[in-house]
């Protein structure tokens, strides 16, 4: 059977409880804005398959569990990530605030040149707003990530976020992917496996609550 795609690229979501990491991947794969709050327990994730530069990328993207109960469970897949979505809440300053502490979390778990980038959402709210742009872009700088405010209720900045993280990881991989003598599919059988294994044992964790 042939592979549907060429690359498998891992991207985590990471922020506090409640800032919409759920709703940008439901607005991001599914195109579905939920407007009801239900906390994510433990890790969740969904796929999407994006064409960048002729390749056929196959993004699987994990979304986490902003409760600090469930933070031991979620920094196991730290070094499974390749690319990292910060996010917070631009009508709740603390969700902001605390982005120092998510980022601080990948430094110390992730592995080398992974791509990061900082999300502002809930942009569609602007009259409960908190957090100015302009903090925002101060912060990303900061950090050297670029940044975009979204919302999955207008789908704004959507597609464009979570494409450009993938264009930032393809990008720091290049020499890997090139590695193999031009041909993606050593690297792709290699990659195929292991999100086989993922799927294994996402399905066995049992729920921590």
């Amino acid at each position: 059977m042939a592979k549907q795609y060429d690359v498998l690229l891992k991207l985590l979501l990471l922020g506090d409880s409640g800032v919409g990491k759920t709703c940008l991947l439901c607005r991001f794969t599914d195109n579905e804005c939920h407007s009801s709050h239900i906390s994510t327990i433990g890790v969740d994730f969904k796929m999407k398959t994006l064409k960048i530069d002729g390749i056929k990328v196959r993004v699987q993207i994990w979304d986490t569990a902003g409760q600090e109960r469930y933070q031991t469970i979620t920094k196991q897949y730290y070094r499974r990530a390749q690319g990292f979505i910060l996010v917070y809440d631009i009508t709740s300053s603390r969700s902001f605030q605390h982005i120092v502490k998510w980022a601080s979390d990948v430094d110390e778990f992730a592995l080398d040149k992974v791509q990061r980038i900082l999300v502002g959402n809930k942009a569609d709210e602007e009259q409960k707003r908190k957090v100015p742009k302009e903090q925002g872009n101060k912060l990303a700088k900061t950090y050297g990530m670029e940044f975009f405010e979204t919302s999955a209720c207008t789908n704004c900045n959507i597609n464009e976020s979570f494409t450009r993280l993938t264009e930032l990881v393809l990008h720091a991989h290049k020499k890997e992917m090139d590695a193999f003598q031009g041909s993606i599919n050593k690297y792709l059988d290699m990659t195929y496996l292991e999100g086989e294994q993922d799927k294994q044992d996402n399905s066995q964790k049992a729920c921590a609550c």
